[in-house]
């Protein structure tokens, strides 16, 4: 039977990187907050022209800010041997990849979503809709940042891959923005809710198994 030492050391060792590195699970919240407020500079104050792209300029900001630390997460556990050791135990490395994707989410993706209502008000998003919004959010919230560890995986042997990571990841991240935006204008009723959780659930279910199989081409 498979140990889960390794999920749980995978799990500890992403949310200290987070907070061990330089303060780096501010950086997504810094970027999500400081793009979605550079909006009103470039297009105007006017509430009625904020409101109508209120909600697409969170799902564009929260779909950048997923990627800005996913350069270093699987990166420095290929650099230092801890992921050549993961790949020997016998526990599923699919298992620890979805252990550090998900701590990392709730390091760095978590706090996105609880910003989505501040800075939708100030997108002058109608109070009424942004809680019942946030579900959303957090559900494309964790669709980015599944598909942005794949890409992160597939990237780990490539030093500087920042860009890399964002033309892998991106093309993945349209049924989510499409389904996510679509369900915020809506209201959160209609089909378009379940699309977006079905979206989400469909990255759940594959993208571990992606980021295990490029993590393991990396070790190779």
């Amino acid at each position: 039977m498979s140990s889960p030492a390794p999920i749980r050391a995978a799990f500890r060792q992403a949310i200290g990187e987070a907070w061990g590195g330089g303060a780096g699970a501010l950086l997504p919240i810094g970027f999500f907050a400081g793009a979605a407020m550079l909006v009103p500079f470039t297009v105007g104050s006017e509430a009625s022209q904020l409101s109508a792209i209120g909600s697409g300029v969170l799902w564009v900001a929260l779909a950048l800010a997923s990627l800005v630390s996913m350069e270093r997460l699987f990166q420095a556990d290929l650099e230092d041997g801890t992921l050549d050791m993961w790949a020997q135990e016998e526990t599923p490395l699919f298992l620890v990849a979805a252990s550090k994707i998900l701590a990392h989410w709730l390091v760095s993706g978590l706090p996105l979503v609880i910003l989505t209502p501040p800075i939708g008000i100030a997108l002058q998003i109608p109070a009424g809709e942004l809680v019942p919004a946030m579900l959303a959010y957090g559900l494309g919230g964790l669709s980015f940042f599944l598909w942005g560890g794949v890409a992160g995986a597939l990237a780990a042997s490539v030093p500087r891959g920042g860009l890399l990571i964002a033309l892998l990841a991106l093309p993945l991240f349209i049924p989510t923005a499409i389904f996510g935006s679509l369900s915020v204008q809506d209201g959160m009723q209609g089909p378009n809710v379940l699309f977006l959780a079905a979206s989400t659930m469909f990255a759940l279910a594959v993208a571990p198994f992606a980021a295990s199989a490029a993590l393991r081409l990396a070790v190779d």
